[in-house]
């Protein structure tokens, strides 16, 4: 079993990159956003590595962090989700974006990732709602704490007046609810919705 793979990059295709470890070559395949992110041709690269084994093959997937590939690994417990969906979705979103996605109830978010449909997107905010990897760290957590409050409705109803008032005007569902999350912050916690969309929208123009 690998777990990590430290090496130089020999070479980057669409899907994968080959890692030089003393001479021996390593294919692992990867997001689009890893593949993106981990360098040139020639350059050290670290990948934390998810083996899978099968009676006719050995395929390795290779991802930035721990966190990247517990989403990974997750996403694939979902029926209808296998690798090639996960990575498709951990190339359209990070990590965070995924578990805010998934907080928020935010099917449209996952949906964007190619291959993802409606019903598939919809079992993934469902399914995966109180399942988060390890390794958020506790201001992931509190983020998160926020827009799982706003994805159920739970949340105070300035809150969610100012969130669907920032989606409205184009805004992502997430990035309304983080702008709305610092915007409390700063007016406290019976802050009227007027005040929470103008200190939202100062917070999404910064």
């Amino acid at each position: 079993m690998i777990g990590k793979l430290k090496g130089v990059i020999d070479e980057i295709g669409d899907d994968h990159v080959l890692v030089d470890v003393h001479g021996v070559c390593y294919v692992a395949f990867c997001s689009a956003r890893t593949l993106s992110r981990i360098g040139s041709p020639g350059e050290a690269v670290t990948l934390v590595i998810e083996t899978f084994v099968r009676e006719d093959q050995l395929k390795l997937y290779g991802f930035i962090s721990a966190e990247e590939r517990g989403w990974f690994n997750l996403l694939q417990s979902v029926q209808g989700v296998g690798t090639r969906v996960a990575l498709a979705i951990l190339s359209t979103l990070t990590a965070g974006e995924i578990a805010n996605a998934i907080a928020l109830g935010d099917k449209t978010a996952v949906s964007r990732a190619p291959g993802v449909g409606p019903k598939v997107a919809t079992r993934i905010v469902t399914e995966l709602k109180n399942k988060v990897p390890a390794g958020l760290s506790m201001g992931d957590n509190e983020a998160i704490s926020f827009r799982r409050d706003v994805g159920e409705g739970a949340a105070p109803a300035a809150v969610s007046d100012a969130i669907s008032a920032l989606s409205n005007l184009g805004y992502s569902r997430d990035q309304a609810a983080g702008a709305v999350a610092a915007a409390l912050k700063a007016a406290g916690e019976g802050a009227e919705s007027a005040v929470l969309i103008r200190l939202g929208l100062k917070e999404l123009a910064n």
